[in-house]
């Protein structure tokens, strides 16, 4: 694991934290010698929300037509 002195970290945080992504390799960040943090790069959970059904059913017919004909709903009936 690589380490690097908390200025050194602060100087060039967002460099550092693109390497640990690329590479996968924990970073240890520390401070007068001593270990205070490591970074590590971030796993998805794989438990998005937005797109989890993609292909997985096909739309069949119109979705944005009524199911019954506007000529039967009691609304538009005076």
């Amino acid at each position: 694991m690589k380490r690097v002195r908390a200025s050194l970290f602060k100087a060039q945080c967002l460099r550092l934290m693109s390497q640990v992504q690329a590479t996968g390799e924990p970073l240890e960040v520390t401070k007068r010698g001593k270990p205070m943090v490591k970074v590590v790069p971030a796993v998805s959970s794989g438990n998005d929300i937005f797109g989890f059904m993609a292909d997985r059913f096909d739309i069949v017919g119109d979705i944005e037509s009524p199911v019954v004909p506007v000529t039967k709903w009691k609304v538009t009936k005076s």
